[in-house]
């Protein structure tokens, strides 16, 4: 990763922005939830700047089947999301947390699904060999950070949800279908990036 990017994702967590929500196209109905909060670690590699990504198992509650950002819900255990982000990450993909360098956090993002997921932006120092962990992580792959970071790849889609239409960022990469939250949460990042 060339310092210049490393300092680019610093100035992007500087930038003041609010939160976003999976409703902010408005065309959803809002269903009233107490959000639980969620840390996802948006872990970029120190060397190449790529990101590191996770196809979540079909068989899961919650996002099945969908590329995700490691991470989940914060436990009691958790001392906060970026906790909650490196604990999963650990669990989820093998990363072990000496490996990461925490930059900071951007504004949570609330799901459909009634979390709100703080994005923890990070640097992965040395040589990580992913291990999904069987019945959560179907796989695991990484994006370029040049991908991440043009607002260009981003647009906006949607599909009938629960009875109503329901818009939504993609940002396609080969055969990854990047979508929904997840989406949303890079291309915030994208727009802090190239402002």
């Amino acid at each position: 990763m060339t310092r210049h990017a490393r300092e680019q994702l610093i100035r992007a967590l500087s930038q003041a922005t609010g939160p976003s929500s999976d409703f902010d196209f408005g065309d959803s109905p809002q269903v009233p939830v107490t959000p639980r909060p969620a840390g996802v670690l948006a872990a970029f590699d120190a060397a190449d700047g790529r990101l590191i990504l996770t196809k979540r198992a079909s068989s899961l509650r919650h996002h099945p089947g969908q590329i995700a950002l490691p991470g989940g819900k914060v436990d009691p255990s958790d001392a906060d999301v970026t906790a909650a982000a490196l604990r999963e990450a650990r669990e989820e993909i093998g990363l072990d947390p000496a490996q990461v360098e925490v930059l900071g956090t951007m504004p949570a993002h609330h799901t459909v699904t009634g979390f709100d997921m703080t994005p923890v932006l990070a640097l992965v120092h040395g040589p990580f060999t992913p291990t999904p962990e069987a019945g959560e992580v179907e796989e695991v792959f990484t994006v370029p950070f040049s991908h991440i970071a043009d607002p260009a790849n981003f647009r906006v889609t949607g599909r009938i949800w629960r009875g109503s239409r329901r818009n939504y960022y993609i940002a396609p990469y080969g055969p990854y279908y990047i979508w929904g939250a997840t989406a949303r949460v890079l291309h915030s990042l994208a727009l802090r990036l190239s402002a």
